[in-house]
């Protein structure tokens, strides 16, 4: 046995087979040259048969890359195309498992530009001893501002706050009988935006109670605690969610792959008996997921986009009753990145 196992007398017959073909070659050229053919056509003829193959360039090998590459991805698409019902099918399926988590995401953003307008509620009222001079007042104001913690600082003196007071309690006649104004200096504390957490506003609340001219100091702290509570369940909600639909999508998208190679599993046997590459077989299974991949975002997309557009307006009325000019706005440019890129 030799050169893998094949027989000598078998490898006997090749050659004899190659030498037999050679001869008869060299006699037709000799018949052609006899006949008056070109010497130097016969001479090209017999280099060409005696040359050996030619490998290709990388130039060539980068174009017959992408001819493959192209070819499969035409493949894929006439494929899909051909079965419109299942293609379609598994695109819906595909939108809707990335059209909850996207959806509840947009929502959630908005939820947030609505919390930035409820800053306010997380402002301090720092209540004043009455013997407190005005001079001392302005000092507090400015050692108050300049705190990291804190945004602004509004200083709203005892006739300001009377006048505010009989104005919103409908008891502005009986206030004027008052020989004296009962009400103190108060100092209004709006922290900043990033320092407006329950944790940083209880340390800024303490320090402000320890200030020797303040007698009280006001804020709805449990108020707070539970908006954040709130934005928080919501956040880690929709990142759960988020990530059982998108290895949901995964499960659908690796099924139908699958589905798909147990079809084509004689034409797979085929190929590689003619020689064909695994990276060959594999590519127009992987040009299948990307696809479907890619229209079920489009279709999500398009839910999304159409649901907000459906609830722009009740939305609209409903923020316009609280003197909102909050509007629920679509899907940014980054989402739509993510969601037909990922």
């Amino acid at each position: 046995m030799s050169r893998s196992g094949i027989p000598p007398s078998l490898l006997r017959e090749e050659q004899h087979g190659q030498a037999d073909e050679d001869a008869a070659y060299e006699a037709l050229l000799d018949a052609e040259a006899a006949e008056g053919s070109s010497t130097d056509a016969i001479d090209v003829s017999r280099a060409a048969r005696t040359a050996a193959p030619r490998r290709l360039g990388a130039v060539e090998r980068l174009r017959s890359w992408g001819e493959h590459h192209l070819q499969a991805m035409f493949n894929t698409l006439g494929r899909m195309v051909r079965m419109p019902f299942s293609t379609l099918m598994t695109v819906a399926v595909i939108g809707i498992a990335l059209a909850l988590p996207t959806g509840l995401y947009v929502v959630l953003q908005g939820a947030r530009a609505v919390s930035a307008g409820w800053e306010d509620a997380a402002q301090i009222s720092l209540f004043l001893r009455k013997s407190t001079p005005l001079a001392q007042i302005d000092r507090l104001v400015r050692e108050i501002g300049a705190s990291e913690q804190v945004a602004t600082v509004a200083h709203i003196p005892p006739a300001a706050a009377l006048e505010e007071f009989q104005r919103l309690s409908g008891f502005g006649e009986a206030l004027d009988i008052l020989q004296d104004n009962p009400l103190p200096s108060v100092l209004i504390v709006q922290p900043r935006v990033e320092a407006a957490t329950p944790q940083e506003i209880e340390s800024l609340l303490a320090r402000l109670r320890a200030v020797p001219a303040v007698e009280s100091a006001q804020l709805d702290l449990e108020w707070v605690k539970r908006f954040y509570a709130i934005m928080q369940f919501a956040q880690r909600g929709v990142l759960v969610l988020g990530a059982f639909l998108a290895l949901s999508v995964l499960l659908i998208i690796g099924n139908t792959i699958r589905l798909s190679i147990q079809s084509r599993r004689e034409e797979i046997v085929v190929q590689k008996l003619i020689g064909a590459t695994n990276s060959f077989v594999r590519r127009p299974f992987l040009y299948n997921g990307v696809f479907h991949g890619l229209f079920g975002a489009i279709f999500a997309w398009l839910l999304v986009t159409a649901a907000l557009g459906m609830l722009a307006g009740p939305v609209r009325r409903l923020s316009a009753l609280y003197d909102s000019d909050f509007t629920l706005g679509g899907i940014s440019a980054g989402v739509s990145l993510v969601l037909l890129g990922g």
